[in-house]
Formats: C-alpha cells, structure tokens, sequence
C-alpha cells in the first residue's frame, strides 16, 4: 500500500484509511476481525470522531489497541467540536473537552491528526487556531486539519497562523467522490467541488475523503430506476452521475477491474496527496479496496470520467 506524508504527523498515514463509525462494544470481535485484516493489507490510519456511535467508536478503538499492544503501529484520526442541538460549537471550550475525552477513550497521550468535524463561519479563525496551537504545544495532537471546511475557511485560518508563527492546518477532510453530491448530506457537511480540487492542486494540501465511494453508487446495486434508497436518490442521482457510472463502467472493462474500484482510484489519483477513508466491513470489500488503491490513472482519464472532457 502506499503511503502520504502529512505535516505534523511523523508517521506515514496509509492511503486507505479505515472507517469506525460501526464500532460498538456489542461487535467487538468484528471490529477485531476488520482492524486485523486491514492491518495486513498495510493500512495504518483509523478514522474516528468524539460523536461516533456516542463515543463507542473511540472506546472499542482503546481497547483494541490495548489489547493488542500496538499503538506505535497506528496513526489515529479522530475529530471534535461537532454540531450539537444548540448549534454550533467550534470554540476552544468544547475543543479542549472533546479532545481530552478523546484522549481518554482511546487511552492514549497523542493523537496523530486531529480535526475539527464542522467549521462554525461566526466563529473568528484566530482563536480557534490558538487553541489548537496549546494542544500541539503540549504535545496531545500532532497535525490539524478541518473536517468539512471550506478551502476558502482553511486558508484564511493558515494566513493567521502565519501571520502569528503558530501551526496552521495541513489537512482537510471533506466528501469527495466521482458522484457529485446534489446536496449536503447532512447540515453542515461539505462536498469537494472543481474549484475546491483546484486549491489543492495549488496549495498541496492534503485531501482525506469520506463517502469516498459515493455510498456504493458504483456497486452495480443501483440505477436510475432503482430508488429505494431515498438518500442516494437525494444526493447522487443525476444525470451527469449517471454518465459518470457509465464511463467508469466502460474504463473497468478496459482495465479489467470493477467499477467501484475505478470510482475509489479516481480519488486516490488526484494531483495531490489524497486518501481515501473506507467502509469496508467484510474481507472481500476490504480486498476491493486493496486492488483499488493500487490502480493508477491518467490525468486524462481522470477528466474524462468527471466529465471535464467528451472524450479520450
């Protein structure tokens, strides 16, 4: 498997970064099963959140690594200061009491990336910077990142950080997937778009996606008549996604590979270093996964299939 470099961070973060947002006490052994078979294909990077099945998630992942003993092997990606019923609550409060509950949880001292899991615009970048700054300082996180911020939010909070010779953030961490989202999955979310993939390009920051396979779009499960998944009828079906399927069809016949495979290398293929976070909770999706990742486009292809071009 290949591996990026992401600043902050002394490990190398594997290219296939394993989702938890499953992981409960009651299916705890399927969670040893999945985080051991993950391990094997060369993954490193686990994806978890504060909020994740009311915090089970970063529990099981605790105890997982405590019994295991291999800490050292992983890198953690966890995430705070999400939305609540009272609204936002991007602010140094909540990020220090998410943070030191995440720390507990995964009983740990350190966690490699952390990000906030929602921006809040109301909320001045230069405080939010600052309190993040204190933990790295104290040594409890290492590289910061956004979780469905904007580019334009990321940069504005790395002009401060500069500005002020403090650690701006080296990583962000929205949807992106060759089906573009309609709308919002949820309040608050933020899918990649051209201009979004553009600013990566120039900037080089890092891109760790979620939904990277679009909710299985691409599995061959759906179709434009098929539509008794009222959320991916919500947010993927369209037209243009509906060609992008067919062009990722046609491509994967010519390599020889499946469709969703195709669909998870166009994220990985992107001009910048990019992750993919997976859902694969059987030992032949995460196989899928494994193929995917190695596979390698072109920056035409990568066109083609986004529709950027009629043809190759």
């Amino acid at each position: 498997m290949d591996y990026i470099q992401i600043q902050g961070c002394r490990k190398p973060i594997s290219r296939l970064i394993k989702g938890t947002d499953y992981f409960k006490h009651d299916n705890y052994d399927k969670v040893c099963e999945n985080m051991d078979a993950y391990l094997a294909i060369g993954g490193n990077t686990v994806d978890t959140a504060h909020i994740y099945c009311g915090g089970q998630s970063e529990e099981v992942i605790g105890r997982y690594i405590s019994e295991r003993g291999n800490r050292d092997q992983l890198v953690i990606l966890t995430k705070g200061s999400h939305h609540d019923k009272n609204g936002p609550r991007v602010n140094k409060e909540a990020i220090n009491s998410d943070l030191m509950t995440s720390l507990e949880r995964l009983q740990t001292d350190h966690i490699e990336l952390y990000a906030l899991h929602r921006d809040d615009p109301q909320q001045p970048v230069g405080a939010i910077i600052e309190a993040l700054n204190e933990h790295i300082e104290a040594g409890r996180i290492g590289a910061i990142g956004g979780s469905n911020w904007t580019w334009q939010r990321l940069e504005e909070a790395n002009r401060y950080a500069e500005q002020h010779g403090l650690v701006g953030f080296t990583f962000s961490s929205p949807n992106l997937s060759l089906a573009k989202a309609n709308e919002p999955f949820w309040s608050g979310c933020v899918s990649a778009d051209a201009e979004t993939l553009r600013w990566h390009e120039r900037t080089g920051m890092a891109l760790l996606s979620w939904s990277s396979q679009a909710r299985g779009f691409f599995t061959g499960r759906f179709s434009p008549e098929v539509r008794d998944n009222a959320d991916l009828v919500r947010v993927f079906y369209s037209d243009d996604n509906w060609e992008r399927y067919r062009r990722a069809e046609s491509l994967a016949k010519e390599k020889g590979v499946t469709t969703i495979q195709i669909a998870l290398a166009y994220v990985l293929n992107q001009p910048f270093p990019a992750c993919a976070l997976i859902g694969a909770q059987s030992r032949e999706e995460l196989l899928s996964c494994e193929e995917g990742e190695k596979l390698k486009l072109t920056r035409e292809e990568l066109d083609w299939l986004d529709l950027s071009i009629a043809a190759r």
